[in-house]
């Protein structure tokens, strides 16, 4: 972190834009594709042109983001060599990133499921039945 921080601002702004592209691929793309899938479904009835147009929308959109992240990585790469840094192969700040966020995305799923979604791992005794 510290080598980020003598990068530049630049290099660290790039990290920050990564940061938040990566949290839209991990939360801000699937959500936003069941939302699409469900008001096609609710506008067609069709529950498989819904799961198709979500498919197809969420895999583009993951394609676009994967190529947009991975040249911000490659500018991020080229700025620290620009300052002299020298750069491992496979330890760029996008690896970081996608750990970092995943991370959040996992959390912040168990979360809603488990607590604002009214699910427990535990089966309730006296509920059901």
């Amino acid at each position: 972190m510290n080598d980020l921080l003598k990068s530049g601002t630049s290099a660290l702004l790039v990290v920050v834009i990564m940061f938040f592209g990566s949290l839209v691929l991990w939360i801000g793309v699937p959500v936003f594709w069941l939302w699409v899938g469900g008001q096609v479904q609710g506008a067609t009835q069709e529950i498989g042109l819904a799961l198709g147009a979500a498919a197809i929308g969420a895999f583009a959109t993951i394609a676009a983001l994967v190529a947009v992240l991975g040249w911000l990585n490659r500018k991020t790469v080229e700025m620290r060599e620009a300052r002299g840094f020298k750069v491992k192969p496979g330890t760029t700040p996008l690896e970081v990133v996608m750990a970092v966020c995943a991370t959040i995305a996992i959390a912040g799923f168990g979360f809603w499921f488990f607590v604002l979604g009214g699910s427990s791992p535990i089966p309730l005794m006296g509920q059901g039945g």
